[in-house]
């Protein structure tokens, strides 16, 4: 209980006095689809999600990057068709007369043939992909959030481009 009590004391007095500021830089990078109070409760609801604060030593520039984050991960899901949705969707409305129905079909069979190598990667290798490269995580917040090592992220990502990596056939020797 003294731990949430020192947390909250920590919030108090070093976030929430930034709190106006970081309303007002917020309001003049208005983002469509976005308010202003949903990324400072966002961005309060990931600061009160640390296992720890006694690394910040900038809490001020810690919060205007986590709701920088907050607003990055929110333009990649927006221009991101989740891979879920897609295999689930039985049928997506395309703009008509813009998208054949055979490139239609082929952009569908390709996202369900990617779908199928992401679900078959290891468990952790699977986890770290999906984190950094749909969630937009940086590779330290895939680290904590995973309770693993930032090389081990990095390791984890490599694979598993690899494995999604189209194979190209080997050049014939004559």
């Amino acid at each position: 209980m003294s731990l949430q009590r020192d947390r909250v004391t920590w919030f108090a007095r070093h976030v929430l006095p930034h709190e106006p500021a970081l309303r007002a830089w917020l309001n003049r990078r208005r983002v469509e689809g976005l308010e202003t109070d949903d990324i400072v409760q966002e961005t309060y609801a990931v600061l009160a999600a640390l296992e720890a604060v006694e690394h910040i030593a900038s809490p001020r520039a810690y919060a205007f990057q986590t709701a920088r984050s907050v607003i990055m991960r929110h333009l990649r899901r927006v221009r991101i068709v989740r891979i879920e949705a897609v295999g689930l969707s039985g049928d997506i409305a395309a703009p008509p007369d813009e998208i054949s129905p055979e490139r239609h079909a082929t952009s569908r069979e390709e996202l369900r043939r990617v779908a199928g190598l992401i679900a078959d990667l290891p468990a952790k290798c699977r986890q770290a992909f999906l984190l950094r490269r749909l969630e937009g995580l940086s590779q330290r917040d895939v680290a904590q959030r995973m309770g693993i090592s930032e090389s081990a992220v990095e390791k984890h990502i490599g694979r598993a481009l690899r494995a999604l990596a189209p194979r190209r056939p080997a050049p014939s020797r004559r």
